[in-house]
């Protein structure tokens, strides 16, 4: 499959190309173009030229284009949710689920650009302003740059695509190098649905070339990006160079809290929930289980049970729960970390093998709050990694030493220890007797520390993909 980089698929200038891996059978099931710097120039420069007449199409076309995307949508979403299991490993029926998200998505912004109001600061709000009025604007803040991760392509693709458009910029898209079909195939049906050519593009590639080009580059005026913290790092530097606007969604190593009076069956249900979809790929997934001592034992049993239950196997059968992570190198990466865990404590009491790309579903207990998956150290994939503790200030504490602060969930009877609890908790989302794992598109998403800066979402993104310009009437009045 090609790129699209005004309206036309398109090869790289140099040629190269990157093979696409169905990571459950490890073969090759397509090639993409590893864009090039001159690549990137001439899809940024299309988007740049393409700014003024985009801006200027009402609110209400643009949502009339984005409904006949939505249609198409619909019509392709047996092919769409295919590819996303082939070249990602997620299960079938999880793939069905972000393909419908992409309605779900598109709608909450697109309701939401009908209402960008901008706000009036009256005559006499200050002193010496009795006779001047001003009020605020809204207006695009130029090309932006979205560069998208593998776990949750068409998702991400929905939270970063449909505002820009919306709010009148213009979008290059960099969809992740493991699997870029599905986001390709969305771009065309935009194209298709009536936004014209040269507002939306998409340039393949790996991050060091193809990404870090799109970064740089002087024209870029908005990244919004969600990967890794060491590229967002990256990127956050290469987005100063030209005082780029930038938003980071960045890793987490998020804690499940589970105090003595809790509904434990109701917290291993969150668990697997939390824990095991895509296959433990999720950013916001609860990745330190903290559990007070008086129900450890009850937790990592039950836990053991529930987990011993999934389906694990063929992601294209409707029945499979749990399939292979999204590359061989990501599972080899998992098992390394397990092997960690162990050396420095944990006693594994379920799974811990790895078989090609497929890690089993993994409970490590007995991990002392020093051992790196305690602190920094993010696992991604299906590892339910207990740390045990005594006191709630003790959990809070644990929870808190981490670099990371993108989302983390406690489960209480008591709603008074609820909201102490999540309170202290020193990140961007907190959820009362449910997994951390919890990303409705209303929201605003979004972490502290190295988890990211500014947030996602129909309540916030408009804010990140718009500048405000501010009107005088001065003197208007006698």
């Amino acid at each position: 499959m090609k790129m699209i980089i005004n309206g036309k698929y398109v090869d790289s200038s140099d040629k190269t190309t990157l093979n696409i891996v169905n990571p459950y059978t490890l073969k090759v099931i397509d090639t993409v173009p590893n864009a090039s710097e001159k690549d990137v120039d001439m899809a940024v420069k299309i988007a740049n030229s393409a700014l003024k007449s985009w801006s200027e199409v009402a609110v209400t076309k643009k949502i009339e284009i984005l409904k006949k995307f939505l249609n198409l949508v619909d019509e392709n979403k047996d092919d769409l949710a295919k590819t996303l299991m082939l070249e990602t490993g997620k299960p079938i029926t999880q793939a069905y689920a972000e393909i419908g998200n992409i309605r779900i998505g598109f709608e909450g912004f697109m309701e939401r650009a009908k209402h960008l109001y901008g706000e009036v600061i009256p005559f006499g709000t200050e002193m010496g302003n009795d006779k001047t009025m001003q009020f605020t604007l809204r207006e695009p803040v130029g090309v932006v740059a979205a560069i998208i991760p593998f776990n949750f392509p068409c998702d991400l693709f929905d939270q970063k695509v449909a505002p820009s458009l919306l709010a009148g910029n213009t979008v290059v898209v960099k969809p992740p190098h493991q699997n870029p079909l599905t986001l390709i195939k969305l771009v065309a049906l935009l194209i298709k649905a009536g936004i014209p050519k040269n507002v939306v593009q998409i340039v393949t590639g790996d991050g060091p070339k193809t990404g870090n080009s799109l970064a740089c580059h002087p024209l870029v005026h908005k990244i919004t990006f969600t990967g890794s913290t060491k590229v967002g790092v990256l990127t956050y530097q290469n987005a100063a160079s030209h005082l780029a606007h930038i938003s980071l969604e960045l890793g987490g190593n998020d804690a499940f809290i589970v105090l003595n009076d809790a509904d434990i069956d109701l917290a291993v249900e969150e668990m697997v929930w939390g824990r095991m979809y895509n296959n433990g790929q999720v950013c916001c997934a609860s990745k330190r289980f903290l559990v007070q001592k008086g129900v450890l034992d009850e937790f990592v049993e039950k836990s053991k049970a529930r987990l011993k239950k999934l389906i694990i196997g063929d992601p294209s059968k409707k029945s499979t729960e749990i399939s292979c992570l999204v590359t061989l190198q990501a599972a080899e990466r998992v098992e390394q970390q397990i092997n960690n865990v162990v050396k420095q404590g944990g006693k594994i009491v379920l799974g811990g093998k790895r078989v090609n790309a497929f890690i089993e579903p993994t409970i490590i207990t007995n991990i002392p709050k020093t051992a790196d998956v305690a602190l920094n150290d993010e696992i991604f994939g299906p590892v339910v990694s207990i740390i045990p503790f005594d006191t709630v200030e003790e959990a809070i504490e644990i929870a808190n030493a981490s670099n990371y602060g993108l989302c983390g969930c406690v489960f209480t009877k008591n709603i008074r220890t609820a909201f102490n609890v999540v309170k202290q908790l020193e990140c961007g989302g907190t959820v009362i007797n449910g997994a951390s794992f919890f990303r409705s598109f209303e929201m605003p998403f979004g972490g502290y520390k190295f988890s990211g800066i500014g947030t996602e979402g129909v309540l916030s993104t408009f804010n990140e993909v718009t500048k405000i310009k501010t009107v005088t009437l001065k003197n208007i009045l006698d």
